[in-house]
């Protein structure tokens, strides 16, 4: 490549605001491959944390010996938090007699805020990625539009017009939009890809929630089936011990 053409002298000696818009499309590059990785081990974490609880959770052990141990561990996350949240206030309802539905809609509306809390934390950085992707090659054509039309203002302020007197500014324009690119592509497909996944764990997370409501809700059942059959065998002892004692007064 000719020295005249050289990309860093061109991005040296490009205009004002084309450099700025360099470094900011740079700068937008650089915090874009930020976020896909952490994305990408938050995520990945996330999983991991997902499929061991869920194991544990199916392996018959009882829910209340499940929330103990739940409930000593100092960083709580993904579906681990949700049964916590969910459990705490079934436990908190069911202290109060609640009635049954009214037990199962708590907990069903525990669940629901559970979920949102931790997809929001597992989503931190979308937007950013979405906002890099859409804007970013209109930064570059902005840079790219600015640099021609100083290179044809340069042009017209020369005796002799010449494609090696105008190829500079238009060089430089272009890495503009190159920039822009080179910025934007990266995060739109990390986007899609990380929006695919995070979906995927929170119908999972989703499903386990439906799972886990089931299981309070025939417990509730079950619980309210046992105070009726103790209640009519109160019932039916005291009204044996009257019988008995106006026999006994006869």
């Amino acid at each position: 490549m000719p020295e005249s053409l050289n990309i860093i002298d061109l991005i040296t000696q490009a205009s004002l605001l084309v450099q700025i818009v360099m470094a900011l499309l740079l700068l937008a590059s650089l915090l874009s491959w930020v976020i896909i990785f952490r994305m990408s081990a938050r995520l990945g974490t996330a999983k991991n944390f997902d499929q061991q609880f869920e194991t544990w959770f199916w392996s018959g052990e009882d829910l209340a010996k499940l929330y103990q141990g739940v409930q000593g561990s100092p960083e709580r996350q993904g579906l681990e938090q949700i049964f916590y949240v969910g459990f705490s206030e079934y436990l908190r309802m069911h202290k109060k007699r609640q009635p049954k539905d009214d037990i199962i809609d708590g907990v069903e509306r525990k669940l629901r805020v559970g979920l949102g809390r931790q997809q929001q934390l597992l989503e931190s950085g979308l937007t950013t990625l979405a906002s890099i992707g859409s804007v970013a090659p209109y930064v570059g054509l902005f840079g790219t539009v600015w640099g021609i039309m100083n290179a044809f203002l340069g042009l017209s302020q020369t005796e002799q017009a010449t494609l090696a007197s105008v190829a500079p500014g238009i060089a430089e324009a272009l890495i503009a939009t190159a920039m822009g690119l080179f910025a934007a592509i990266p995060a739109v497909l990390a986007y899609n890809h990380f929006t695919a996944k995070s979906s995927r764990l929170y119908d999972s997370r989703a499903l386990f929630c439906d799972e886990m409501t089931g299981m309070l809700q025939r417990e509730t059942s079950a619980e309210s089936t046992v105070d009726r059959d103790v209640g009519r065998d109160n019932v039916a002892t005291r009204e044996t011990t009257s019988t008995a004692n106006q026999a006994q007064g006869l």
